[in-house]
């Protein structure tokens, strides 16, 4: 694994409003094509570690049409949803970029260490955590809020009440980014996030091809040639 690049949200992302900055990491750590995050749409898939062979069908047929638009698939390397996504972008020839709670040289799920490895050779790993910083419960919260901060939209596939998952969800509402909810999960009346998500502004996604109807325009940026 490379060293990995140094540099400041604001060099990459542009000037962050207050909202933002709130829960912004000071420096994210990357290896790979920094181009990921100045050019083009992003959006988030995220869901259970512990997902359905539905819920990773979607979180997969969700993936493939995004890249087929070249829409940028950003996830957090866990097993399930995000090993879905990712393993799907790249399939059909996408972008993805994996937002660690890890500093890069490790890897968690260890079983993700090969894909971990062909993003940060193909794609972009970005982490918030320096080489060394010892791996934290806590850590994969603060990376959630770094993705939803990463993304121009986030999608839940399938979460359960007490998915980490949730904690994206209501962060990017939080920052006003769109987020979208797969209409299993709304209309699974076992969970009552969803509703909460719903009243707070959340969207309910049916297919796939709806999420670009709410997508914002595509900000393309320089890359910084200063690290901060």
């Amino acid at each position: 694994m490379p060293n990995p690049l140094v540099r400041t949200p604001a060099s990459l992302l542009g000037p962050l409003n207050e909202v933002e900055e709130r829960f912004a990491p000071s420096q994210m750590f990357l290896v790979g094509d920094l181009g990921l995050l100045t050019q083009g749409r992003r959006v988030a898939i995220v869901g259970s570690r512990r997902a359905s062979e539905t819920g990773l069908k979607r979180a997969a047929r969700l993936a493939r049409i995004l890249a087929e638009q070249s829409v940028i698939v950003v996830s957090g390397l866990a097993e399930g949803i995000d090993t879905a996504g990712h393993r799907a972008a790249i399939a059909a020839r996408g972008r993805t970029i994996a937002v660690l709670g890890t500093p890069v040289d490790r890897c968690y799920p260890p079983g993700n260490a090969s894909l971990q490895d062909e993003i940060g050779a193909r794609h972009l790993l970005v982490s918030q955590f320096p080489v060394g910083q010892p791996v934290q419960k806590q850590n994969f919260i603060l990376r959630n809020r770094t993705m939803a901060l990463l993304s121009d939209a986030s999608v839940i596939v399938e979460a359960g009440e007490s998915s980490g998952s949730l904690s994206q969800g209501w962060e990017a509402l939080r920052l006003g980014r769109p987020l979208f909810l797969m209409r299993s999960v709304v209309e699974n009346p076992d969970l009552e996030w969803p509703q909460e998500m719903l009243d707070h502004g959340a969207r309910v996604l049916a297919e796939p091809e709806e999420l670009f109807d709410g997508l914002p325009p595509e900000r393309n940026r320089e890359p910084a040639d200063a690290p901060f």
